[in-house]
């Protein structure tokens, strides 16, 4: 119990736990979020008509929505505060859910695009501020750990998205029903949301910043060394734009994929938990769209958080570069399998993937803030913008689904799994260069 304490205490001994609790539900908001989005790409492709590379439209509008919001937010951050940002970041959102009644009726693919990219703005300044809060909560030595914690209600999101999703965009009564009820969740969302900002508005929320290294060389006794002087945070904002598109491809294709490459079902999964989510065809069956959006929302954003919640423990007994070098290199192997078509070997490593994938995003943000002190919003505001690259490489992904098949396409995520390894192994390096000191072993 003490060393619980020890996570979430303030430097003058006050708890900080009850604005972990608050902050972290916000991770839950925009897993659930991504995860609708993800289920999103195939009902396109379907009702409109548009090829993989085409339906990937819906990935660049919502990852340009965090490009375009990420520096206002950062400034918003600094500007108004922690709670302030908050504030403007759930209306923001709940404005963009509301707007589907609206896209719905006019029913063309732009409205549906503009709707997702104003969700995206508002989140885009949830996580420019929900993320750095975090690791300020309590001691810099937990702060890694304390965002991972946050970050696993947010795979708890990713898990319910892929369901809810699923449920109204591929409903039994065919395409053109699923698509005239696409408004409902997003409804739904929109009224949540105004609930979560009323209880935001009433609380306490400490107005905190993270600590900065005593070691940390600044140009003049009063003016801090430029960010862009910084090793470890460039390679943080160059990382996450590759990670945010690896785990985009992965996650809007994983239906197209299960569709088109899965190997033939046992037939007596016809009678199965399943049944509604399978299709009979060539003499076999197979998973359809609402199966794969089932599997995907259940087993393998089941893997995920399950690699968040480990992952976070591991990150009490080892180093946050080190964990991440490891679970990236092995996503690398993982990639290669599905790019190989070893039949269910393949099928198995597509699953693998979430669960290590899972501590990525908040360990690339850790370590790129660490000790960067009064500059963390501004910070994060670049590192939140590299999301951008959700919004360009999947498009590659698609492209190549389209020319050669779902399991090459797989190259794209597996050349950015190779790279952030690359960072994650380096890091120590990185951070001792910044500070003008030997990098330590280990």
């Amino acid at each position: 119990m003490r060393l619980r304490t020890r996570w979430f205490v303030g430097e003058q001994g006050e708890s900080l736990t009850l604005p972990f609790c608050l902050v972290s539900s916000l991770f839950l908001l925009w897993g659930f979020c991504n995860g609708l989005i993800d289920v999103m790409d195939k009902h396109f492709q379907d009702e409109l008509h548009l090829t993989k590379a085409q339906s990937a439209w819906v990935q660049t509008a919502h990852y340009l929505g965090y490009a375009l919001m990420a520096l206002p937010a950062g400034l918003i951050a600094r500007l108004i505060g922690y709670k302030g940002g908050i504030l403007t970041g759930l209306l923001i959102v709940s404005a963009g859910g509301f707007w589907f009644i609206a896209a719905t009726a006019i029913s063309s693919f732009w409205a549906f695009l503009l709707g997702v990219s104003v969700i995206a703005m508002g989140l885009t300044i949830l996580e420019t501020v929900a993320n750095p809060y975090t690791t300020a909560l309590g001691p810099k030595d937990y702060a890694p750990f304390r965002i991972n914690l946050a970050q696993s209600l947010n795979g708890i999101g990713w898990m319910l998205g892929p369901l809810v999703g699923g449920a109204f965009f591929y409903s039994a009564a065919g395409i053109e029903a699923s698509h005239a009820q696409l408004q409902l969740p997003y409804v739904g969302v929109a009224l949540l949301v105004l609930a979560m900002a009323a209880v935001f508005y009433r609380s306490r929320l400490p107005d905190l910043v993270a600590p900065a290294d005593p070691a940390e060389p600044t140009l003049s006794n009063d003016r801090p060394k430029p960010l862009w002087h910084r090793p470890h945070f460039l390679g943080a904002v160059l990382a996450q734009f590759l990670y945010v598109a690896a785990q985009a491809g992965i996650f809007s294709f994983f239906i197209n994929h299960m569709v088109s490459e899965i190997p033939p079902l046992p037939a007596s999964w016809a009678n199965g938990a399943l049944r509604n989510g399978l299709t009979a065809r060539d003499g076999g069956l197979f998973i359809n769209e609402q199966g794969a959006a089932q599997l995907q929302g259940l087993v393998g954003f089941g893997l995920f958080l399950l690699g968040r919640l480990t992952g976070t423990a591991l990150l009490t007994r080892t180093s946050a570069p080190r964990l991440l070098g490891h679970y990236n290199l092995i996503n690398t192997v993982l990639c290669a399998l599905v790019v190989l078509r070893l039949g269910w070997l393949s099928v198995a490593a597509v699953f693998a993937t979430f669960f290590f994938m899972s501590i990525s995003f908040p360990t690339i943000f850790a370590l790129g803030i660490e000790g960067l002190g009064l500059q963390v919003k501004r910070a994060s505001a670049f590192i939140v913008m590299a999301i951008l690259g959700g919004a360009i490489l999947p498009k590659l992904m698609g492209y190549l689904g389209d020319l050669y098949g779902m399991s090459t396409s797989f190259l794209m995520p597996l050349g950015c799994f190779a790279l952030i390894a690359l960072y994650a192994y380096a890091w120590p390096a990185l951070r001792a260069r910044r500070l003008g000191r030997v990098p330590v072993r280990g």
